[in-house]
């Protein structure tokens, strides 16, 4: 005698549903975009703080500059993830010039007097010239790319 199961087929999984077009995407898209764009303005004001801390660090008595490297590849990250987050070359600009920014009135004196980029400080300018190279660099690169292609 058979069972009952053998004369059943076997169980055929369920088609998996297309994926609806839905308005919520779009409206993450955009979250993301202006979450992204933030992001890139605190990492360009983070990365200028952090670079004028370390302009006198020092290693038996000599600058090092560890902050003139950081200001080139921190703001190469900086252009490439603007861009990325994005998706727009414009996001690039606002990061750039709020990098210029800081470090330009760092460049000049305080209240007190006191100057936190000095004359006598290669490191500084170094930092100044190497991180400006970034954003060039970024600019120069978005603007001889192709427009992205898109799937709209």
């Amino acid at each position: 005698m058979s069972s009952p199961t053998e004369h059943m087929s076997p169980a055929e999984p369920p088609e998996p549903a297309a994926p609806r077009p839905s308005r919520d995407r779009g409206v993450v898209a955009v979250l993301l975009t202006i979450a992204g764009f933030l992001l890139t303005l605190l990492l360009s004001a983070l990365t200028a703080v952090l670079e004028l801390l370390l302009i006198s660090v020092r290693i038996g008595g000599q600058l090092i500059g560890v902050s003139a490297v950081l200001a080139l590849v921190g703001n190469l990250f900086v252009g490439w993830f603007a861009y990325r987050s994005t998706k727009s070359k414009w996001a690039v600009l606002p990061a750039a010039l709020i990098w210029l920014a800081i470090t330009l009135l760092a460049a000049g004196r305080t209240t007190e007097g006191d100057y936190l980029i000095t004359s006598d400080n290669w490191v500084g300018w170094a930092m100044i010239g190497l991180g400006s190279l970034a954003w060039t660099i970024v600019g120069i690169r978005l603007v001889s790319s192709p427009p992205a292609k898109t799937l709209y």
